[in-house]
């Protein structure tokens, strides 16, 4: 009886150190301006914040930014907000920095994760990438451009369905939905 007790109360320990570890390997750490959101004016009794910023930083000191004219709060899901005119700043620890804009986006305050549409433009290391849409997944550091993707550097203009970088390796893979369709490549020197 007693080993049987003996062996829950170490299962019990052993499984609660797992989750500590992975709770501290794993979260996040938000500065955030006082308020949670800051913005310039807030309109009464309404869901509509003007002038929207927001500051995360995860544990391996990449920072990102997310700022917006102006915000919709979802009623059903308040950790969602609909952006308009937005623009997204991603510092990584590595100093290398990505920038992105989109006339609209969805972003998650617990998560952080944005999805940015209608004329999204990224900036990342003298490379243009420009397409309909972008999700970013914040945990991940995962980037993901796709529909009328055009990406243009020094010396190739790429046309592609789908773009997607890591920001943690750089690995970049650009590619088409149906294997039968290739790449569109030019030099463009």
């Amino acid at each position: 009886m007693k080993k049987k007790i003996l062996k829950r109360f170490f299962f019990i320990i052993f499984f609660s150190a797992i989750l500590v570890f992975f709770y501290i390997k794993y979260k996040t750490e938000h500065i955030i301006p006082d308020p949670i959101i800051k913005s310039e004016k807030k309109l009464d009794n309404s869901n509509i914040i003007k002038s929207i910023k927001h500051v995360s930083r995860d544990n391996r000191g990449n920072e990102y930014t997310i700022e917006a004219e102006e915000g919709q709060i979802n009623l059903d899901d308040t950790n969602l907000i609909f952006l308009s005119n937005v623009k997204a700043t991603i510092k990584l620890n590595n100093s290398n920095i990505v920038t992105i804009v989109s006339n609209f986006g969805k972003y998650n305050i617990s998560s952080n994760d944005t999805n940015f549409f209608d004329s999204v433009v990224v900036n990342y290391i003298g490379n243009k990438i420009t397409g309909e849409y972008l999700d970013y997944l914040f945990m991940d550091n995962l980037v993901k451009i796709y529909e009328n993707v055009v990406y243009i550097n020094e010396e190739n203009t790429l046309k592609a369905d789908i773009a997607e970088m890591n920001l943690k390796t750089k690995d970049t893979k650009i590619y088409m939905k149906t294997k039968s369709k290739k790449v569109n490549i030019q030099n463009n020197n």
